[in-house]
């Protein structure tokens, strides 16, 4: 997994954003709500939403921490990359994706068609 591997698996998402926040990570959001950020020095980390049933078994893993600032809400960071297959990464970033759009208000995700 690289940065631009993890902006395309992201941005193919329904109506996802991305900018840049804290002056170093880059970020993606669904209705200005974030699933997904990264810092865009070396070496790459990414943090991103879990369900609550596997965040602690995911944050114990080695190579992958409670994400800092994120840990209360169900983040984790994963300082290794390679930890996951592309399929592994699409999925954890797709239900964290879907994790986001359920906490949304009903009108919100009626406007995503969600």
């Amino acid at each position: 997994m690289n940065i631009e591997e993890l902006r395309m698996i992201c941005i193919a998402f329904p109506t996802v954003t991305e900018d840049i926040k804290w002056g170093n990570n880059l970020v993606f959001s669904v209705a200005e709500k974030m699933f997904c950020l990264t810092n865009l020095n070396p070496p790459l980390s990414i943090a991103f939403k879990v369900p609550e049933e596997e965040f602690d078994e995911l944050a114990a893993r080695s190579g992958i921490n409670q994400a800092p600032h994120f840990a209360k809400r169900k983040w984790i960071l994963v300082t290794d990359p390679e930890l996951f297959t592309r399929e592994e990464w699409i999925g954890y970033l797709k239900q964290s994706y879907e994790l986001v759009v359920a906490k949304l208000p009903n009108k919100t995700r009626e406007q995503l068609g969600k």
